[in-house]
């Protein structure tokens, strides 16, 4: 039996937190965060906003499993994973890389988002890279309903126009007084969604964790709208990859405003909007509010890689 519960009331509204920073007054504009990542430790945030009204049609449809695409460390996993254990559905998780299935027991001992995902009931079936590229393919979506029969697919990332319809509810009355809404973008569907929810008056600025222009074409197919513009200077050469300075930004970032950024999305975000306010890009006297996304659970992940390269981890 499905308990829905979660999906279907958000106890507390996510908090507005003001920053206190020698730069924002500086050059006179304020800055805020909305503390989307406070609604649940996993099922956080966009993840939160996407799986919402999915996990809603899934049980009216009367399905009992969910199915999904991600890599090893996708926090979009970890998410559906956790949500199917809260709402009574079964996960089965399409993960890249087929070599990871060699050794599972040592996978798992590595890898704390499949590890997690596993613990949530989650079951896994690794494919190559070479296959994964074909995960929206007819055939190879006919040879997954053959395996695992009758299902629930939810896209890699969690973007269809349901996961477009949740997003829009990040903004609110609450949020009306803000000139610029700045949001970290994966597949477009989270800022498609704020645009779609943004009042006229509302610049959106979205900061892509990825290479390349393609996001554009992906957002336009859920919003008519053209307030909105995407900074692409801020990816750190792509997606999931980092380097010291970006570190040692989210680390001086937690102890001046005890907030924990992610350091594929957020962090790139709020690094790039404090040198966009160096840089003059805002006029005086705007008041920018900043999208946390959620994802702090892939940091675990992410400081295993630091480590190896002997970089400073992110303290969490």
């Amino acid at each position: 039996m499905n308990d829905l519960g979660f999906f279907t009331y958000l106890e507390d509204e996510p908090q507005i937190q003001y920053l206190n920073d020698s730069l924002y007054e500086e050059f006179q504009v304020e800055v805020a965060i909305k503390r989307e990542d406070q609604i649940d430790t996993y099922v956080s945030g966009n993840k939160f906003r996407k799986l919402k009204y999915n996990v809603l049609e899934a049980a009216k449809q009367q399905h009992d499993t969910l199915l999904t695409f991600g890599g090893a460390y996708s926090n979009h996993i970890a998410a559906v994973a956790k949500a199917g254990s809260r709402s009574g559905f079964k996960t089965i998780g399409v993960i890249r890389g087929e070599e990871l299935a060699q050794n599972f027991r040592e996978t798992l001992q590595h890898n704390p988002t499949l590890r997690f995902a596993k613990d949530c009931g989650m079951q896994f079936k690794f494919v190559s890279r070479e296959a994964y590229r074909e995960k929206l393919q007819p055939k190879f979506l006919q040879q997954l309903k053959d395996e695992f029969g009758t299902l629930y697919l939810i896209p890699e990332g969690g973007t269809n126009t349901l996961a477009v319809q949740g997003c829009t509810e990040i903004l609110s009355e609450a949020t009306q007084d803000f000139d610029y809404i700045a949001c970290p973008v994966g597949t477009g569907g989270t800022i498609a969604g704020i645009i779609e929810g943004s009042f006229p008056h509302q610049k959106i600025l979205g900061f892509p964790a990825l290479k390349g222009d393609f996001l554009n074409a992906e957002i336009k197919k859920y919003t008519d709208k053209t307030n909105w513009e995407l900074v692409n200077a801020y990816h750190f050469g792509g997606y999931a990859k980092v380097n010291q300075d970006l570190v040692t930004f989210i680390n001086d970032f937690k102890k001046k405003h005890d907030i924990l950024l992610d350091p594929v999305y957020t962090g790139k975000m709020m690094f790039g909007l404090r040198d966009l306010i160096r840089n003059e890009f805002f006029s005086k006297n705007t008041r920018i509010l900043a999208v946390h996304t959620g994802g702090l659970q892939g940091i675990a992940g992410m400081n295993k890689k630091l480590l190896k390269k002997g970089f400073p981890l992110i303290r969490m």
